[in-house]
């Protein structure tokens, strides 16, 4: 039980920071809700378009959030990885499409570069990787035993 508890909690957590992730700087100042979705599978990539709230990366945290509440619930090991998987994939796939945008990617301390918002999406995506391991999900059913039945040969 102790570590349903704790796997639940580091999902959560982890949950609360996706989300809050795209609220933060992710490169040179610009925050994760002024990306669009769609940049990150077109051939366009990304661009300087703003998108509505939910059009952005904010979409795809919330998605996994729900997924790791689900998990919670159900007490699902498989729901919270996938969460996570969800979290860690976006924030790569980001990744890849801003360094192809931009040419090469930075990390500075000054506001250019990579911010914290990108940290935060790492973080959380393996903080509920880690809650699922930790999670030891619900107990394994077990069949009951049916009581032995006799046969007998029909008689002639």
């Amino acid at each position: 039980m102790l570590r349903n508890v704790l796997g639940s909690l580091m999902g959560l957590i982890g949950a609360a920071a996706a989300v809050w992730s795209p609220f933060r700087a992710w490169y040179d100042g610009r925050h994760g809700r002024d990306y669009r979705v769609q940049e990150l599978f077109t051939a366009a990539g990304i661009t300087d378009h703003k998108p509505a709230l939910l059009g952005s990366l904010v979409l795809p945290f919330v998605f996994a959030a729900a997924l790791a509440v689900a998990a919670v619930v159900l007490r699902s090991r498989l729901l919270m990885a996938l969460a996570g998987v969800v979290v860690l994939g976006f924030a790569v796939l980001w990744t890849v499409r801003q360094g192809q945008a931009a040419g090469s990617l930075s990390v500075g301390g000054d506001g250019q570069g990579l911010g914290d918002g990108v940290a935060n999406a790492f973080g959380a995506g393996a903080l509920i990787l880690l809650g699922a391991a930790v999670m030891r999900g619900r107990p394994a059913r077990r069949a009951r035993a049916l009581p032995p039945t006799t046969t007998t040969a029909p008689e002639p």
